[in-house]
């Protein structure tokens, strides 16, 4: 589709026989030249300009032809000693989106922080990990419908094809959630994120067999120090069991089964969605997923009487997986905030960094025995994650014939 050309030709002809300006005219109050571009029937010593616009943005285009030399009109030009005023960039403006971004990283940062201590206690003291997925999902639920309701945010307008699109992604993101929740009841909040720093290798695996997208040789070499890394502080887990192992070993295969799935079927410019609406749309659908199989595996084990009778403290219970439902959703909202003001790169270098935090984090608060090995495991596979990052940018020369 040709984009529609809008082309000027900045030249006015205003009388058929020389004419001379005076000073007095070409005044302004305060003494300055008005008309400082303006050169009479002379040669113009600058190409005259010439824009066209598509439906994108401006762009240039080839100049119009010049005015005929024989012609007495005046001519607007650029001229190198203009002493009209120019544009001058928002510097309070840049600061203000920097420190609205570096805001957003450090909210994101803490909400994670906090849902990974306080989801930890929880599961620590209530053995039913389907009905925290479940309060959780449902916490984020009501949060996205009274943004909704109050128009906080737009309310989208969803077709049954969309529905049908995004039903997939909901399923994987279920399970995704369910089985990090499994593996944080069972090892180690620093373990857990441990071996969620292999995610990068199930992304290039499930990209190469399903979208045939596959590696360069740089991507794949980043990818030894992950899984070198991650066997290492298996090995030296002190809280290690093959429950928790592979519940987060399951996570990072359904997790990144949404990416993948997210490319393969939201493809249609009719079905894209904003990344927040979507997410809004997989929590409530999330919600309605789970919470048959948690009434169905579990039962209903959120009653006061039941919590009091297995000696749970029923009020800090409550508060400790609000709190953590509340950051849960909030950290994955931020998370899509920042990704829509920065590039993909930059947000997988942040999620990098976040990883390195709550691992600290929760080693410091729940005073996790780490041995020196282990350490090195960690250090090793986070140090792959932040190198495959970078690699992911260098894209593949092409073949010439």
């Amino acid at each position: 589709m040709q984009s529609a050309a809008i082309t000027f030709a900045p030249s006015l002809s205003l009388s058929t026989r020389p004419r001379s300006l005076s000073a007095r005219a070409l005044a302004l109050p305060n003494g300055k030249s008005h008309f400082a571009g303006l050169v009479s029937t002379s040669a113009p010593k600058f190409n005259s300009i010439c824009c066209s616009l598509n439906h994108n943005s401006w762009v240039a285009g080839p100049n119009p032809p010049l005015p005929d030399p024989q012609s007495d009109g005046i001519v607007a030009r650029a001229t190198p000693d203009n002493k009209g005023p120019t544009e001058i960039p928002n510097q309070k403006s840049s600061s203000l989106d920097t420190l609205v971004l570096g805001s957003l990283f450090g909210l994101w940062y803490l909400f994670n922080i906090y849902f990974n201590i306080y989801n930890k206690q929880v599961l620590k003291a209530f053995h039913y990990p389907m009905t925290v997925t479940l309060v959780q999902f449902a916490v984020g639920s009501v949060l996205v419908v009274t943004m909704w309701t109050l128009n906080l945010y737009k309310q989208p307008k969803i077709s049954g094809s969309q529905l049908a699109a995004i039903l997939p992604l909901a399923m994987v993101h279920t399970l995704g959630n369910l089985f990090t929740n499994m593996s944080l009841g069972k090892v180690a909040v620093s373990f857990t994120h441990t071996i969620k720093a292999m995610e990068p290798f199930f992304s290039v695996v499930l990209s190469a067999m399903f979208l045939g997208e596959f590696p360069t040789l740089w991507v794949v070499s980043s990818l030894m120090p992950i899984v070198g890394g991650v066997a290492l502080a298996s090995m030296t887990e002190a809280s290690f069991n093959w429950a928790g192992f592979w519940s987060a070993m399951a996570s990072n295969l359904t997790n990144q089964s949404r990416n993948v799935l997210s490319k393969k079927f939201m493809v249609k410019k009719e079905d894209s969605l904003d990344n927040i609406t979507l997410f809004s749309i997989i929590t409530i659908m999330s919600f309605f997923l789970m919470a048959p199989i948690a009434f169905f595996m579990e039962g209903f084990k959120l009653t006061p009487t039941y919590l009091q009778a297995t000696g749970v403290n029923v009020n800090q219970l409550y508060t400790r997986s609000l709190i953590a439902a509340l950051c849960f959703h909030a950290y994955q909202q931020v998370s899509y905030m920042i990704l829509q003001r920065v590039s993909p790169v930059t947000h997988s270098v942040g999620n990098c960094v976040k990883r390195v935090v709550v691992i600290v984090t929760s080693v410091l608060f729940f005073r996790t025995p780490v041995s020196p090995i282990n350490s090195l495991g960690t250090g090793v596979a986070l140090a792959g994650v932040f190198l495959y990052s970078r690699v992911k940018r260098i894209k593949p020369k092409p073949k010439t014939a």
